[in-house]
């Protein structure tokens, strides 16, 4: 989690109130330890190293934070996290209003996902890949694509000629590339900007 050190003549409100601003967050998050006493040379002022650290749960504070965004819209929904390897977290909604958290291609997902994302970053240092999925909607996304890719990478086999996939986003065009990463006939880039990246699938030089 973030932390900071800073000298201070006591630890009280402003002292805190003062790491809370350095630290970007509510002082609810931050958490102050004395790391040294330094006395002047006559011992009659004393002053404080104090370490200020962010206090962060980020399985459990980031549930609390998609429960507040999606009360905020009246939605009741389960909200589950599953960290992984790699400092990757995992979280799945299931709401009765679904197709309303998942939005036309997927878009309002997509936007959920970079709230949580940009949430934790206000936390910590620590770099975590943050993916959302809503009813199994990126489960069910992600197979579709994994057939789109294995069938073109097929034909692109055969005929020698690369094709280029409609414009997908990052974690879109991740999944592409994973499944293809070990195919010895095709090779798969990134091209164009964002917000219309695609994957061109094209045959390898022999």
């Amino acid at each position: 989690m973030k932390s900071i050190q800073f000298e201070a003549k006591a630890m009280n409100e402003a002292t805190l109130k003062y790491a809370a601003n350095e630290l970007r967050v509510n002082k609810d998050y931050v958490n102050l330890e004395i790391v040294e006493e330094k006395k002047s040379i006559l011992g009659l002022n004393k002053t404080y190293i104090v370490e200020a650290t962010v206090k962060f749960d980020v399985v459990k504070d980031s549930i609390m934070y998609l429960k507040a965004i999606l009360s905020d819209m009246e939605i009741d929904a389960l909200i589950e996290a599953r960290p992984g390897e790699n400092k990757q977290i995992t979280f799945t909604i299931d709401a009765n209003e679904n197709p309303i958290l998942i939005g036309k291609n997927g878009k309002t997902l997509d936007a959920l996902q970079t709230l949580i994302k940009n949430y934790i970053n206000l936390f910590t240092d620590e770099h975590y890949m943050v993916l959302l999925d809503v009813g199994g909607y990126k489960a069910q996304r992600r197979k579709q694509l994994e057939i789109l890719a294995t069938k073109t990478a097929k034909e692109v086999a055969r005929s020698h000629v690369e094709v280029r996939l409609s414009k997908m986003n990052a974690y879109e065009r991740r999944v592409v590339h994973t499944k293809l990463s070990d195919w010895r006939d095709v090779l798969t880039e990134s091209e164009g900007e964002e917000p219309n990246r695609y994957v061109v699938i094209k045959p390898r030089k022999k």
